[in-house]
């Protein structure tokens, strides 16, 4: 796989956030048949970082129900798979630069 098939994009929330400044652990969703080594080798061509740890999580998907004027509406969100990759002392991941 080429790096952009693999890293599908970044995840930013308060919990990701927390990890980047204390751990230097960066969340990404990635493609579900991307493997930790293709994950280690997109991060580094990426973003041009040396990275120490890869672990990754397939989170279920979840079932959502809503109540409009209509009546109950039914529907799922999908499963996907996150990496969460550490990165070397005293190196980082400019992830807000794009916006």
């Amino acid at each position: 796989m080429i790096p952009s098939d693999v890293l599908i994009k970044p995840i930013l929330t308060e919990k990701a956030n927390a990890q980047q400044e204390k751990l230097r652990r960066y969340a990404f969703r990635v493609n579900r048949r991307a493997n930790k080594l293709e994950i280690k080798k997109a991060i580094e061509d990426f973003y041009g970082v040396s990275v120490v740890d890869v672990n990754t999580v397939v989170v279920p998907g979840k079932n959502k129900t809503r109540f409009t004027k209509a009546g109950f509406i039914q529907g799922a969100k999908p499963s996907y798979k996150k990496a969460l990759v550490t990165v070397a002392e005293g190196e980082t991941i400019d992830l807000y630069s794009n916006i």
